[in-house]
C-alpha cells in the first residue's frame, strides 16, 4: 500500500483541516482519528451522532434499457444469493457477490431507487478496495439491454448515532419515521441527496450520497450541530467489531462461505431453495451439511486485546481455529473480537484459549453482538 499512489476523497482538505490524522486505505487517505481520539471518538457516536467519510466506497446503478426494474433485479440475483426481486421502491437490503466455489468477493448494499421515473434503477455501495473488481465483475456478466453506471461524481457520507435523527430530520422530516434499511431521494437543506436509514455502527443512523460539489457544505452543516462530531476509521472499526460485523478482507473474503461467516439471515429463503446465482451449489451445500467452521464472538478474560491473526486453541492446546477481527472495545468496556472455530467449538459459552504473545490466554465463545444494536425498527 505504501508503495502506491493514494487517491483522495473530496473531504480531504476538510479532514485535515479539521485536524485529523490521515492514513492511507483502501487506496485513499482517510481520517483514522480527529484530536478528540479513537476513544472518545467512539463513545460520542454511541451518546451522540458521528459524522463518518465514506466516499472511498464504490457506488454505481444498474439500469435496463426497457424501463423495468424486474429486467435489471433479475440480472443482479445472478450474481448475488438475496431476494433482490421483491424489493418496493425505496428498500434496501445487505448481500454479497460470490465467486464459483461460493466464497465471498464482497458484501454490499442494494436498493432500488423510490423517485418517481427512477423505480426501475438499482444502486449499490460496494467496498473501496474491492470496487475495481466488482465494477469488472458485474460488466462480465452484463447481458445487452442493460448497462452500469458508476457515480464518480457522488460522494458518501454517514451519520450515526442516536441523536443523529434528530438531526436529520430538522431538514428531512420524512427521516425521522424511515424505517431502518429504506431510502429516499431528496433535497436536504437545497442539496439533493440519496439517504438510507442504515450503517456500519449498530446505531441508528444514515448513510448520504451527495455530490462531490455539495459533500463539503453539508458535513459543515452536520458539524454546525453540538450533537456531532467527526469520526475516523479508529472508532468506525471499533463500532463495527462491538456491534458484530463483518469487515471485507478480514472477517469475510474469497475463501469463506455466507453461512460459515453467520449471514445466512440475508439470503431468502426461497433464495436458498432455488438458487440460480453464481457459488450456489457451495451455499446450499454448507445450509444441508453445515460447515466445518463458524464465526464466532470470543471474549478474551482480563484486558489484554486479541489482534487479527491470533490462534484459537481448544483447552487441551490444540488449534481450532483463528482471531479475524479483534481489539478494544470502549463501549464493552474491555477487549472484543471475533474469528472462525470448527464446528464443534461455536457453542456459546465455550472455553478456548488465544495464543497472545506466545502465552495461552483464557477466553469463551459469546453470543454476538458484543453490544446491542439500535437499528431504528418504527
Amino acid at each position: 500500500m505504501n508503495n502506491q499512489t493514494t487517491e483522495k476523497t473530496q473531504l480531504y482538505d476538510f479532514h485535515v483541516g479539521h485536524g485529523a490524522k490521515m492514513v492511507p486505505f483502501a487506496g485513499y487517505d482517510m481520517p483514522v482519528q480527529y484530536p478528540l481520539g479513537v476513544m472518545k471518538e467512539h463513545l460520542h457516536c454511541r451518546a451522540a451522532a458521528g459524522l463518518f467519510d465514506v466516499s472511498h466506497m464504490g457506488q454505481a446503478f444498474i439500469i435496463a434499457d426497457d424501463g423495468k426494474f424486474e429486467t435489471a433485479a433479475a440480472f443482479l440475483e445472478t450474481l448475488v444469493p438475496c431476494d433482490v426481486k421483491s424489493l418496493e421502491p425505496g428498500q434496501q437490503r445487505y448481500t454479497q457477490f460470490l465467486n464459483a466455489d461460493g466464497g465471498i468477493l464482497d458484501d454490499l448494499m442494494v436498493s432500488r431507487l423510490g423517485m418517481d421515473g427512477h423505480q426501475h434503477w438499482i444502486y449499490i455501495v460496494v467496498n473501496a478496495g474491492c470496487k475495481t473488481e466488482d465494477f469488472a465483475h458485474i460488466n462480465k456478466h452484463l447481458p445487452d439491454g442493460l448497462k452500469l453506471k458508476i457515480l464518480d461524481d457522488m460522494s458518501l457520507i454517514a451519520l450515526q448515532g442516536p441523536k443523529a435523527v434528530d438531526v436529520v430530520s430538522k431538514y428531512i422530516p420524512k427521516a425521522r419515521t424511515m424505517p431502518f434499511m429504506s431510502s429516499l431521494d431528496v433535497p436536504l437543506d437545497g442539496m439533493w441527496c440519496h439517504i438510507s436509514r442504515s450503517g456500519y455502527t449498530g446505531e441508528d443512523g444514515y448513510e448520504i450520497a451527495v455530490k462531490h460539489t455539495d459533500v463539503v457544505k453539508m458535513c459543515e452543516l452536520f458539524l454546525s450541530h453540538d450533537e456531532v462530531e467527526l469520526i475516523g476509521l479508529g472508532a468506525r472499526d471499533s463500532l463495527r467489531l462491538e456491534a458484530g460485523l463483518c469487515l471485507y478482507g478480514h472477517d469475510i473474503d474469497e475463501t469463506t462461505s455466507p453461512i460459515e461467516a453467520g449471514l445466512i439471515w440475508s439470503i431468502q429463503k426461497h433464495r436458498r431453495a432455488e438458487g440460480g446465482f453464481i457459488g450456489a451449489e457451495r451455499v446450499q451445500k454448507d445450509i444441508a451439511e453445515r460447515p466445518v467452521r463458524r464465526r464466532v464472538g470470543i471474549q478474551p478474560d482480563g484486558r489484554a486485546p486479541a489482534r487479527e491473526g491470533t490462534i484459537i486453541q481448544n483447552m487441551n492446546g490444540k488449534d481450532i481455529g483463528i482471531i479475524t477481527s479483534g481489539g478494544y472495545g470502549p463501549s464493552h468496556g474491555g477487549p472484543v473480537a471475533m474469528g472462525y472455530v470448527k464446528r464443534r467449538f461455536s457453542r456459546v459459552d465455550t472455553e478456548v484459549k488465544l495464543l497472545i504473545r506466545g502465552k495461552a490466554k483464557p477466553a469463551k465463545v459469546v453470543k454476538l453482538p458484543f453490544v446491542a444494536n439500535n437499528f431504528y425498527r418504527g
